[in-house]
């Protein structure tokens, strides 16, 4: 480069666990050319242009540890790339997708930076990162740069490809416990664990929600006469088809009454304390116009609407509507006292993330029926001091939970069993929520499916309520982590053949089991797909596989470097060597302490209750038994191997070769011999005696693993894998 530039020479979307850190993260090989001779102290303006920008760099901590230590970086001298990563995380903070990890590291090519930094999603990060390479030549050549512009770009971003938040809610909770996920489309159908121990999610539903319930939560009458059955109090009501026969019915009823939608949801089309004959027919069409046509006439219940999410068989949140007022003063309009009065809340907007809406009295029919009873329209202007009912319903955002009466949870949780749904959203009108239903004029009006989360998740006023995590016990108990047993197998050193003789084991020891090598995945006895999408494809379809018992994935540092693990944690993790491949040159690894960093990311992902299967012949593979969180379990042709023995000393399970069999010992007791048989022969004993150590570690009985290696066939082509 002859100029001071930034260029990407490569950019990567890590999907798993890496070499730098366990969540996916986009990389990014830099070069800064000319300003790596340029350092940020040697920039003049560069620190306030920056700051100015981007006010929130005071919270990046860097590695110094402290609140400002980036910036104390920036003052001192720092290069573009290191800069780059923080400009790009700051830039998905302020989108509104937060992320904190982030590093820069030379490559050993001068100006050459390899650039990391977390993101929570692909798009939002590729675009943030080319907005942050913009924003930081701009900042270094003194062009300006439009910040605000490009926030909202990135926020659009968000908005489109990100989970929404009550997803993201449920996910967040779901990882708390440990528990994987994987999202399944651009939307908000999200797997959580894997295999035939995953459940699914879809917002506020579940693979647990009937389509029957939901078809009787939509059909309001019908929903209401299943209540009522069950003794659960609902307001007398009536479907009708024109607005003639709603306003007799309501006659018959008793005024005032409320009309709604048979099929609607989410408030739209509601009108409430309707006492006139012309209110009555404004309703039916506006709640004709938002539903199928048939519109519900109901008896008007007097007091507060609340909304209860029941999860299961408990109420886990209760939120408060309130109305909505404006103050007239003379000179404004109803829209702009709306403006000034009420969405200059900063509570209220147009995105999930505001938990009360923008009000616009102009578009909302049923604002305009209000309004049209008051005689006024969004473009009068009201006398001072004249109070305007602007919104009767809506604004159910001012959490209650602590004040719910008992009974009236009995009831609601109860109204959720009648029609059949696991998660539901009851609404229900009453003067106090926190005395009996029959003690006062209270009734349950309606029962949705798919109920909406962020009036519990983010209130208006209250307290936040742990909703996702009364979703995920929900689906998975206390106890139960989503998990199956997952093997992963790293190295040079016949790691496909290990993969076939551990999947063929553990398939033996009962078990349905899915196998990934390179592109192809076997499922059992036989291949389902061949070459189909990339490596990291292959792996991830068998974990979304709901008949599959246990998994295993010959992981090759190249896919480890291109794409990251497949899965975000697994019960084995096996390491057969480290060694410069030539193909690792194209990534910049070079020497062995490199090719070790890209080994034992498979060490790093064991969990607590698994195991390391590491090969003990090899000094830098030996070294990773202190990174593991699990056991170790070493293995070698010889039992005099140092690691091993030293290992098997200390009480440590360990697998060797000795007379042509396979020896499983715990410290001193050897619990099995497996011959390693004839057909075997021109197979590498040490690779047999890794597939033997993996699946034990994985749970294969003994005697199991006999049966495996004399059932298994060496030769290619032969056996079920």
């Amino acid at each position: 480069m002859s100029t001071k530039d930034i260029q990407f020479l490569r950019v990567t979307h890590l999907r798993g666990p890496n070499i730098w850190t366990y969540r996916p993260v986009i990389e990014a090989w830099v070069d800064i050319g000319l300003l790596e001779d340029a350092p940020s102290n040697t920039i003049p303006g560069l620190y306030e242009r920056l700051t100015a920008w981007l006010p929130g760099l005071i919270e990046h901590r860097c590695g110094v540890g402290t609140r400002g230590g980036f910036l104390e970086r920036l003052r001192e001298g720092t290069w573009a790339g290191h800069i780059l990563e923080h400009v790009t995380l700051e830039l998905q903070t302020m989108a509104g997708m937060k992320t904190g990890f982030g590093k820069a590291r030379e490559t050993g090519v001068r100006g050459v930076y390899k650039v990391v930094f977390r993101t929570r999603q692909e798009k939002v990060g590729r675009a943030a990162l080319a907005a942050a390479r913009e924003l930081l030549l701009a900042a270094i050549n003194d062009t300006g740069y439009d910040i605000a512009a490009t926030v909202a770009i990135l926020r659009d971003l968000v908005d489109d490809h990100c989970l929404g938040p009550s997803t993201a809610h449920i996910v967040d909770a779901a990882t708390e416990r440990n528990i994987p996920f994987i999202r399944l489309t651009d939307g908000n159908l999200v797997q959580l664990g894997y295999g035939n121990c995953q459940r699914r999610i879809w917002t506020a539903e579940t693979d647990r929600t009937s389509a029957i319930a939901e078809g009787i939560a939509s059909d309001k009458d019908m929903t209401k006469s299943l209540l009522q059955s069950c003794g659960v109090p609902v307001p007398q009501g009536v479907i009708v088809d024109n607005a003639e026969a709603a306003w007799d019915e309501a006659q018959d009823i008793g005024l005032p009454v409320v009309l709604k939608p048979q099929d609607g949801n989410h408030g739209r089309g509601v009108s409430l304390d309707l006492k006139t004959r012309e209110e009555v027919l404004g309703a039916f069409a506006l709640a004709a116009r938002e539903g199928d046509g048939n519109v519900i006439v109901e008896q008007f219940i007097v007091g507060n609407e609340h909304r209860l999410l029941v999860v299961g068989n408990r109420v886990v949140a209760v939120a408060r509507g309130e109305t909505a007022w404006v103050s007239g003063d003379g000179a404004a309009t109803v829209t702009q006292l709306v403006d000034s009065q009420l969405n200059s809340d900063p509570r209220r907007g147009d995105s999930e993330e505001f938990p009360l809406s923008l009000i616009k009295p102009a578009e909302w029919g049923e604002i305009l029926l209000e309004l049209q009873r008051q005689g006024l329209t969004p473009d009068s202007v009201p006398a001072a001091g004249q109070k305007v009912l602007i919104q009767r319903n809506g604004n159910v955002a001012f959490d209650v939970t602590d004040n719910i009466h008992p009974e009236v949870a009995a009831q609601a949780t109860l109204a959720a069993r009648v029609v059949g749904l696991d998660i539901a959203g009851i609404d229900l009108v009453a003067e106090d929520i926190g005395r009996p239903l029959d003690a006062q004029r209270a009734a349950i009006i309606e029962v949705n499916a798919s109920p909406g989360l962020l009036a519990h998740i983010k209130p208006a006023s209250g307290q936040p309520r742990a909703v996702g995590a009364a979703i995920v016990e929900h689906l998975f108990g206390t106890d139960r982590d989503g998990r199956m047993p997952v093997v992963g197998i790293t190295g040079s050193q016949d790691t496909a053949l290990i993969a076939r003789l551990t999947a063929w084991m553990m398939y033996v020891g009962g078990r349905h089991v899915g196998m990934a090598s390179g592109k192809d995945v076997y499922v059992n006895s036989r291949k389902i797909q061949n070459s189909i999408g990339t490596g990291f494809d292959a792996a991830q379809r068998l974990l979304i596989n709901r008949a599959l018992e246990a998994a295993v994935f010959e992981n090759g540092a190249r896919m480890i470097l291109a794409e990251g693990l497949p899965y975000d944690k697994c019960t084995v993790g096996v390491v057969t060597d480290v060694t410069i491949t030539p193909d690792l040159a194209e990534f910049y690894i070079a020497e062995p302490q490199q090719a070790y960093t890209v080994m034992r990311t498979q060490v790093d992902v064991v969990l607590p209750q698994g195991a390391a299967v590491l090969n003990a012949a090899d000094p830098l593979v030996v070294e990773m038994a202190g990174l593991c969180d699990g056991s170790v379990l070493f293995y070698a042709l010889d039992e005099a191997t140092e690691a091993l023995a030293a290992h098997r000393a200390g009480g440590g399970r360990v697998a060797f070769l000795r007379h042509d069999a396979v020896v499983l010992a715990e410290g001193q007791s050897e619990l099995a011999q497996l011959p390693l048989l004839p057909f075997a022969a021109g197979v590498a004993p040490a690779s047999v005696v890794a597939g033997v150590a993996a699946a034990w570690a994985a749970g294969v009985e003994p005697q199991l693993l006999s049966a495996g290696l004399r059932t298994f066939a060496f030769q290619s082509g032969k056996s079920a894998y």
